[in-house]
């Protein structure tokens, strides 16, 4: 019979490629790795790996067990949660990372709603982006993963995750008041801007958008956290590029100008087979029923668009990977 956990060990090799990182990722040592996953090829009755110089591969038996690996997962998340569903009780540790820009906005009113639900409930919440909540999600060190994804990327999920949307989360230009109308980013060439340290994929988006406008951005200020940086527009300091989401509470003095093109989609992750787990389940139901789920006007709000000022400011070129900063 083979070990799930071994297996499991296979996955994350025919994904990391060495043992060393296998052995990162699950917090033991490069030996104890390799001794489990010769003890899996005695359970498999066939040489998984085998040596090319320094360098350990997988053997075509080990690529095809290993491939097999999310099956095998899945169809257990669905048997465990159809033994839990029976006794028709929510209860449990549940486990959630999110995204910082959501964690007031979505994780604490479904953490909230869970709880007065299913008193037997206990929720915990964990900030994370998305490259640190998929592993963790995968590694089932989390049940649910608030994240966002740019889908137009062709940037699929990591196998045996599934996603379930919440809503949009387009781009949004931030300028003072002050500089009036705006006609395309190609006005703003010679204005100063905001953005957060290299690297981050705010400053790929911003620089992409300004680059495809036919000018690049002067970086004046760096800011990890964008939503506090909004400060520095609405004085007249310069001008960012974020996403909506952080826009909810906008201070007075700028103006909030939604950019064509694609921004991000939010979407709640979870492994797959565990959508029928009672307290997963609960959550995924109260996420898409959920009206704080919903991406506010940039005209709507203390300090938002002024009537008369909404609108397009030209094209913008789709971000090259990754979120927004740390204030994602």
């Amino acid at each position: 019979m083979i070990d799930v956990k071994r297996l499991v060990l296979l996955r994350d090799f025919a994904e990391y490629g060495t043992v060393t990182a296998v052995a990162e990722l699950h917090g033991v040592t490069p030996s104890a790795v390799s001794q489990q996953l010769r003890i899996l090829e005695t359970e498999a009755g066939a040489a998984l790996l085998r040596r090319e110089g320094r360098m350990v591969r997988l053997t075509a038996a080990g690529s095809t067990l290993a491939a097999e690996c999310e099956q095998v997962l899945a169809a257990l998340e669905r048997a465990k949660g159809a033994v839990r569903a029976l006794d028709g009780e929510v209860g449990g540790e549940l486990m959630i990372g999110c995204l910082p820009s959501g964690l007031e906005t979505l994780a604490a009113p479904l953490a909230s709603s869970l709880v007065r639900a299913h008193p037997g409930l206990r929720v915990r919440i964990v900030e994370a982006e998305p490259e640190e909540a998929l592993p963790l999600l995968r590694q089932r060190t989390l049940d649910v993963a608030l994240t966002y994804r740019y889908s137009h990327l062709g940037m699929p999920l990591p196998e045996g995750l599934v996603a379930q949307a919440l809503f949009d989360d387009p781009l949004v230009l931030a300028v003072p008041e002050e500089l009036g109308e705006i006609d395309g980013l190609a006005a703003l060439r010679h204005q100063p801007w905001i953005t957060t340290p290299a690297p981050s994929a705010c400053r790929d988006v911003m620089t992409h958008a300004c680059q495809s406008a036919g000018f690049t951005p002067v970086i004046e200020h760096s800011y990890r956290d964008l939503r506090a940086a909004l400060a520095l527009v609405a004085a007249g300091l310069g001008v960012t590029i974020l996403p909506m989401m952080l826009c909810r509470t906008p201070p007075r003095g700028l103006a909030l100008i939604t950019l064509p093109g694609k921004g991000r989609t939010i979407e709640a992750v979870v492994r797959a087979g565990t959508e029928s787990h009672p307290a997963i389940a609960a959550a995924l139901h109260h996420l898409s029923v959920s009206e704080s789920a919903v991406v506010p006007d940039p005209g709507s709000g203390t300090g938002a668009l002024p009537a008369g000022r909404r609108g397009t400011a030209g094209p913008v070129g789709p971000p090259t990977g990754g979120d927004v900063g740390s204030a994602s």
